[in-house]
């Protein structure tokens, strides 16, 4: 033991909101990676999620694993080009201030790539703005 580095620590009981909102969007852009590598490579994806049900007859809790849908964030534009918006739930992010809300890239490699990049700039903190923008109109749309 005299080897090792012993200090005296205390587990966090709650992260903080934007650490939170930060893993919540970069878990989504990871499906989207995955989505994306498996379009390219001529596959479906279908993630796997545990879905809890109270059976009717019985009454009693049930649990089963269902597939879960996952929306496409890209779409190909009329000039050819793949437009990928990025969402926090089902609001979209406002990626400067001046409102632009989508990125253009030329095929699904950079597609890939790109999503990649977005998944290090939401590590870095970089979108925490947007996203911290987008929640709080999330929650005020709640209050009356």
């Amino acid at each position: 033991m005299s080897a090792l580095k012993l200090v005296t620590s205390k587990k966090q009981s709650t992260v903080s909101p934007v650490v939170n909102r930060r893993l919540k969007l970069l878990s989504k852009v990871h499906e989207q990676i995955e989505l994306c590598t498996a379009k390219k490579e001529g596959n479906s994806y279908a993630p796997k999620r545990l879905k809890t049900f109270i059976d009717k007859t019985t009454g009693e809790r049930k649990t089963i694993e269902t597939i879960k849908r996952v929306k496409e964030w890209f779409w190909i534009s009329d000039t050819g080009k793949i437009h990928l918006a990025i969402k926090y739930g089902s609001k979209t992010l406002m990626l400067n201030k001046k409102g632009a809300n989508a990125i253009e890239v030329s095929n699904g490699d950079e597609l890939i790539s790109t999503l990649k990049h977005i998944a290090g700039s939401i590590e870095n903190g970089e979108l925490d703005e947007f996203i911290n923008d987008v929640s709080k109109a999330t929650r005020d749309s709640f209050a009356k």
